[in-house]
């Protein structure tokens, strides 16, 4: 029986980027508050985040020097309305994150569904894994967390050829994956 595990977001990720008024924090956290200038036909628009240290507020460009008629109303509404949602998209979207310059940190920002405990006694477990966001985790810990596992011991159910998947289980993954646990 194939268990549905299911990776989800909890809360915005913060966002690493130096800070230019305190210079020691390196962390900033989004609020979801948006800032949209219009001169003449011609539209900016900033994602604002909050400097974990000092506090002070910086702007992560959205779009810069845009014609009003190339951006689609209801995308211009939400940012209006300061939708959160909206601004968890731009956060995950990789050319704001490359034009910014910036990265995420997901720590204490997701959590695993398992779904329930009833997978914890089978001698072997069909595990399908499915991210809501894409969310770097490794696939050790989510395993680890999911049978309530050390690291190690899941370390050694790999190397011991008891916990196979398509994908390599080091490191990080932020999509979709199965996995067979044999006890």
């Amino acid at each position: 029986m194939l268990n549905n595990w299911v990776v989800i977001p909890t809360c915005l990720p913060l966002v690493l980027r130096r800070c230019h008024t305190c210079g020691a924090s390196e962390r900033f956290r989004a609020n979801g508050k948006f800032r949209v200038n219009a001169n003449h036909k011609l539209l900016d628009a900033w994602l604002l985040v909050l400097c974990t240290g000092c506090g002070d507020t910086a702007k992560l460009t959205v779009f810069e020097r845009t014609n009003v008629r190339s951006v689609r109303p209801e995308l211009l509404d939400r940012m209006h309305a300061n939708d959160p949602g909206l601004a968890a998209e731009l956060l995950r979207d990789p050319v704001v994150q490359r034009r910014n310059r910036i990265a995420l940190d997901w720590d204490g920002a997701w959590r695993l569904d398992t779904g329930g405990s009833d997978h914890l006694d089978r001698e072997v477990a069909d595990v399908s894994v499915r991210f809501a966001a894409r969310i770097p985790v490794r696939p050790v810990r989510l395993i680890a967390d999911g049978f309530g596992l050390p690291r190690a011991e899941v370390e050694r159910l790999i190397e011991e050829g008891k916990l196979v998947s398509a994908v390599r289980l080091s490191g990080r993954l932020s999509g979709d994956f199965t996995f067979t646990l044999k006890r």
